[in-house]
């Protein structure tokens, strides 16, 4: 799974389960769901399930709802000989590949978090292991749907993605502009480098001097995902800015002396605006919620 999954979890009757935010849905860990009556084999407990008659009925409309790329000729194939039938068994793997579903993700290695499903697919699997324990599931899944610092994690992730679009902005223009003129030694670099003009007028510094400074998180991310709101709104601006002076021909030089005074100027001037005063308050939370999450 993307590491730009937004991770969180609840717990339901002293079980914990992990929850996903996967373009902008909520998936509930199925691995975690069925350790409530099975600890020792939950991916047996997932495929017992999904080899029900019922389950199958359920899950398979889901897709059809859900998921306009969702193979249904092949479903409907298996539905009238596989299904019928004691052999019939299904697994989140083959679900996923040979029907192109969605609505159950499946573990994707030794290292994964184990099998995830749509909230709607979930809370179906949770009342098929215990309706009590769907209820108080539900529950605490509404509560997390409410809590503050969830919602300030979601906004967070909003930024951040973002904030990589406007870096495809300004990849290309690097692409198409400053590329074509370097040879095959530079272009190994010119990426990094020109990632380190913003890093440098925003931040004061390099990636690999950040990294020195840093070195107990450096393993685990870059100074931009260790920045807050407030300086990652004044980067998606530089990065729009530096693309049009690269196609403007202005020299690296030059550049970084423009943007370090724009980074100045809207620094100032965002700081005190009201829009930002809360910027310390969410970014406290965020930070909670990513303690909790780990």
């Amino acid at each position: 799974m993307s590491k730009d999954n937004i991770k969180t979890e609840i717990v339901v009757k002293e079980q914990k389960i992990s929850i996903l935010r996967i373009d902008n849905k909520e998936y509930i860990s199925l691995t975690d769901l069925a350790k409530y009556v099975n600890k020792e084999d939950p991916s047996g407990v997932i495929r017992n399930w999904m080899s029900n008659k019922n389950s199958f009925e359920f899950y398979s409309l889901w897709e059809e709802i859900n998921n306009p790329n969702f193979n249904s000729v092949e479903s409907h194939v298996i539905k009238n000989e596989e299904v019928p039938y004691n052999r019939f068994t299904m697994t989140p793997k083959r679900w996923k590949e040979k029907f192109n579903a969605i609505g159950i993700v499946p573990s994707s290695g030794k290292y994964s978090q184990g099998t995830f499903a749509h909230s709607d697919i979930a809370f179906e699997f949770a009342s098929w292991l215990s309706p009590e324990f769907k209820l108080y599931l539900i529950t605490e899944f509404q509560r997390l749907k409410k809590n503050e610092s969830y919602q300030n994690k979601i906004d967070w992730h909003a930024n951040r993605v973002l904030a990589k679009a406007n870096y495809l902005v300004h990849t290309d223009a690097i692409k198409n502009y400053i590329v074509p003129t370097l040879t095959e030694k530079q272009k190994k670099f010119v990426y990094a480098e020109e990632a380190d003009v913003l890093n440098v007028a925003l931040f004061g510094m390099t990636a690999g001097e950040w990294r020195e400074s840093n070195p107990k998180v450096a393993g685990n991310g870059n100074i931009r995902d260790y920045t807050d709101l407030l300086h990652l709104v004044i980067l998606n601006n530089l990065e729009n800015i530096n693309a049009e002076l690269i196609e403007m021909d202005i020299p690296q030089s030059e550049r970084l002396m423009r943007l370090n005074n724009v980074a100045r100027r809207q620094m100032e001037l965002l700081k005190n605006n009201k829009s930002f005063n809360n910027l310390e308050y969410v970014e406290n939370k965020v930070n909670e919620v990513k303690m909790i999450s780990k």
